[in-house]
């Protein structure tokens, strides 16, 4: 019998050591407790790019967790947090798998365009759930689709405030009757990352059968839980705000139970279920002294625009009292542009 019982061990002691069993991506079979790089080539014929994804396996069983940043390529927070996430994260001790993109839109990045992808001159988080046979951004969506939010329990976009945009640090998860668990899920991932703020991202019911557009509401139409994450401002690559979002996805990872619970507070954030925007009458020069962050009053005052001669032909007054999410930091603005965002909270 003692003999049989260290036959035993000795036969458990190596599946032990190896862990779960290996993640197949891109054609590779990665080994638990390991993380692979990937560089996806993406090609329309005429224009070529590259995804560029790090894979970790844990060592143990657990869910697949999808990350993306830099579908804007001028949001520099998520792709700055996105670098430091594959610098600290330890495949040894993870459960379940991360795939993390660390720079959605290379040729945006590359070429510091704000935006759209100067290829083809398209929005990427416009351009879901993409097409293989179309324009090189649509493949860009498409390959993505495929390769990580497809394969994906739970999702992550992480986007910042671009060249004009002054943002304040929040997340967002989706919400719809059309898939109550899922909506439940992101509702429980947005509030363990730590923000002070959470958007709730309210989509109808016939919403969900159309085309996602938005890379992270792919996720959610495939009924995968998904999160927004927005930090950052005027496309400055702030050492706080990228620090601000490594926590928030360590801690969803402990959240997640991928990862040893983390001894932090935890935050009650403030929800905010309805946003209204304050929208140009006129193309100019938009005047403020507000900022992302900054309270304002039904009925106040919160900025002015003027023409090329310095004519004022409009003043912004709010219509709602509430929170500036975002607003446009710089002072070019058209006709029908969204100049300020506004949390209305109760």
């Amino acid at each position: 019998m003692r003999f049989l019982s260290i036959w035993l061990m000795l036969s458990i002691i190596p599946w032990i050591a190896q862990g779960q069993e290996s993640f197949r991506f891109y054609e590779t079979d990665i080994t638990s407790g390991t993380k692979e790089h990937f560089k996806i080539p993406v090609t329309d014929g005429t224009d070529s790019t590259f995804i560029p994804i790090t894979v970790f396996h844990g060592l143990k069983s657990g869910p697949v967790l999808g990350i993306t940043a830099g579908v804007h390529g001028y949001e520099y927070p998520p792709i700055l947090a996105a670098q430091k996430i594959a610098q600290n994260l330890d495949p040894s001790k993870l459960k379940g798998t991360v795939i993390l993109v660390q720079a959605a839109n290379v040729p945006a990045f590359l070429g510091r365009s704000p935006f759209l992808n100067p290829l083809d001159s398209k929005n990427l988080n416009r351009s879901f759930p993409g097409n293989s046979n179309g324009s090189i951004t649509e493949r860009m969506a498409h390959t993505i689709n495929q390769e990580v939010i497809a394969k994906s329990d739970f999702f992550v976009d992480m986007h910042g405030g671009d060249s004009p945009e002054d943002l304040m640090p929040y997340n967002a998860w989706y919400n719809s009757e059309a898939f109550p668990e899922t909506s439940a899920k992101g509702r429980e991932m947005a509030l363990a990352m730590g923000f002070d703020y959470a958007i709730v991202f309210n989509i109808p019911k016939e919403r969900v059968s159309k085309p996602s557009l938005y890379c992270s509401q792919e996720a959610f139409r495939q009924q995968i839980p998904a999160v927004d994450i927005e930090c950052g401002r005027l496309g400055i690559p702030g050492t706080k705000e990228t620090d601000i979002i490594v926590s928030a996805m360590f801690s969803l990872l402990s959240h997640l139970e991928m990862l040893p619970p983390i001894k932090s507070v935890k935050k009650s954030p403030i929800i905010v279920d309805k946003r209204v925007a304050i929208k140009s009458n006129h193309t100019g020069l938009f005047y403020t002294d507000k900022k992302a962050g900054d309270s304002v009053i039904k009925g106040q005052k919160v900025g002015y625009i003027t023409d090329f001669f310095g004519k004022k032909l409009e003043d912004i007054v709010a219509d709602n009292s509430g929170i500036i999410l975002y607003m446009i930091g710089t002072p070019p603005i058209n006709k029908g542009e969204t100049l300020m965002n506004v949390g209305l909270i109760d």
